[in-house]
């Protein structure tokens, strides 16, 4: 067991010889306790509230990414059914442009016959 060495001026010491010292002890260390044990509580308690307002931004964060994504998810499809009616309208556009050049070439053609 260890010591413990306390000092205290005669007169304390005086007084302190009246009474029990075990049980003055004691009741310090109980008062003691229960400080400790409130103040751990109220650490806690606070602790605990940081931690709900933190996860109560986390889950509005979340929403708002889970929002974008689905957002993300509808413009991607858009986009894919954008480009497919471009590239349509390519496909379409090159087939005119090439049947439109080989008319041009036809029509220089049967003037070089005629010439």
């Amino acid at each position: 067991m260890k010591s413990l060495e306390i000092r205290v001026p005669r007169e304390v010491f005086k007084e302190l010889k009246k009474e029990d010292i075990n049980t003055l002890i004691r009741e310090s260390l109980q008062r003691a306790e229960l400080t400790l044990q409130a103040r751990e509580e109220e650490f806690l308690k606070e602790k605990k509230k940081k931690l709900e307002e933190k996860l109560k931004e986390m889950s509005e964060e979340y929403g708002e990414l889970l929002e974008f994504y689905h957002k993300a998810l509808r413009d991607r499809e858009f986009m894919m059914k954008k480009r497919e009616k471009l590239e349509k309208e390519n496909r379409e556009l090159r087939k005119e442009l090439e049947a439109r050049k080989r008319e041009i070439e036809n029509k220089a053609r049967e003037g070089l016959r005629k010439d």
